[in-house]
């Protein structure tokens, strides 16, 4: 096989794989630094063996082989004396044959939702636990993760290793943890899919619009949770709310990627088959007491279910709004529910609740307040009014994109 062949089918598999081939090792030495040294170790292999030797037929199986086998060889020479060790060593080598039986793989997976539950743990903050996450459970390089986030990969490098060796300081422990702390845990682990979605849907900065490589990542994290976790009905709807949004990917951007906001998006371009498998995931959500993903897919679904802008029901949208903003309270779901208002029952009423969020002190640098306010404001014929909030939208944000727009919405209202 040639050289870049193999090199491409190395990193292809790397990519698809890298969450087990860590989560394996980590099974073993029970810390997540390690293990990812130790998959790192099994990459470099990979790329040096495969183009002389070709592409294993199993090369997942491959690389946690060879990841298990350096575990057990780094375990021997941390305490070659003990004899218990020694024991451990000869029943793992037993564990990492090549022939890879479903026995192992069933505890791979098993192995996989501890490293979820480890790298997302709440000792973390959001932005590490994500950074943490891209990088063992979806093999992206610290350069990768950089520009996705757009900050250096030195950063981004040193946020990772604080991260491991908070992990390590903390003695978090390699494990799904127990029925008293799974809700918050999960929460942890919904809220980092999330955040790495919404980085990607709505890029808070750049040049660009979205970045989809993001939340195909998140689409990915979120539809792996589906498998590992299929009780859990928030998962189901976290996939859900990814599914349907994603669907609008090809229609939310013009030919030069300027934005298209969402009345105006040409609804024959929504990936149908984003749509359907979201809608199905949505089924799977339902319960008598459904969470605040499940509520916000229940809103997407409008959206989908609605062929045009005009036969969406904004109706219902404002209700599901007000049953999540008294599940999780917050001033940025109020703003959405003005909105939802606004289109359900007019402007003026929609204005009414949007004003009542200007004193809010989380929303005091939060573009999209002045935004909605400029939308409203325009379309009750205040333009003067409305052009000083478009103006103020395009100050605070931080897309280049986005700013175009709104500047762009500012000189209508003068014209």
């Amino acid at each position: 096989m040639q050289e870049a062949e193999a090199r491409r089918t190395v990193e292809a598999v790397w990519r698809m794989e890298a969450g087990r081939v860590v989560a394996g090792i980590a099974g073993i030495v029970r810390d997540v630094g390690l293990a990812e040294e130790l998959a790192q170790d099994a990459l470099v292999a990979a790329l040096e063996q495969w183009p002389r030797d070709g592409v294993p037929a199993n090369p997942g199986a491959w690389l946690v082989t060879v990841g298990k086998r350096r575990a057990v060889d780094a375990l021997r020479r941390r305490q070659t004396q003990q004899r218990t060790l020694a024991e451990l060593g000869r029943d793992l080598d037993e564990q990492v044959t090549p022939d890879f039986d479903a026995a192992v793989e069933d505890h791979i997976e098993d192995d996989l939702l501890r490293l979820i539950f480890t790298a997302c743990h709440p000792v973390l903050s959001p932005i590490a636990r994500a950074a943490l996450t891209l990088r063992l459970l979806g093999g992206l390089t610290t350069g990768e993760i950089a520009r996705a986030f757009l900050t250096s990969e030195s950063t981004v490098g040193q946020r990772i290793t604080r991260a491991k060796q908070t992990l390590a300081t903390a003695r978090v422990p390699f494990e799904v943890p127990g029925p008293a702390e799974r809700a918050e845990r999960l929460d942890s682990v919904l809220e980092v899919v999330y955040l790495i979605f919404n980085e990607g849907y709505a890029a808070t900065a750049g040049d660009d619009w979205m970045r989809p490589a993001l939340c195909q990542e998140a689409l990915r994290l979120a539809r792996l949770l589906q498998g590992l976790m299929p009780g859990e009905p928030e998962v189901h709807g976290l996939a859900a709310l990814l599914e349907i949004q994603a669907s609008r990917t090809r229609a939310r951007t013009g030919p030069d990627g300027a934005p298209i906001l969402l009345n105006d998006q040409d609804r024959s371009r929504w990936d149908q088959l984003l749509i359907r498998r979201g809608l199905a995931a949505l089924d799977r959500a339902r319960t008598d007491h459904p969470g605040p993903y499940a509520l916000q897919a229940e809103i997407a679904a409008c959206h989908a279910r609605a062929r045009t802008p005009e036969e969406t029901d904004w109706a219902r949208i404002a209700d599901l709004y007000a049953d999540l903003a008294r599940l999780v309270p917050s001033p940025v779901i109020e703003l959405n529910r003005a909105v939802a208002v606004a289109q359900a029952h007019g402007p003026a009423a929609g204005l009414e609740l949007a004003r009542e969020l200007a004193s809010e002190p989380a929303l005091e640098h939060y573009h999209l307040l002045p935004s909605v306010l400029g939308d409203l404001l325009f379309k009750l014929g205040r333009h003067d009014e409305a052009r000083a909030e478009f103006e103020r939208a395009a100050e605070l944000t931080g897309n280049a994109r986005e700013r175009a727009l709104l500047l762009a919405r500012a000189a209508e209202c003068g014209s």
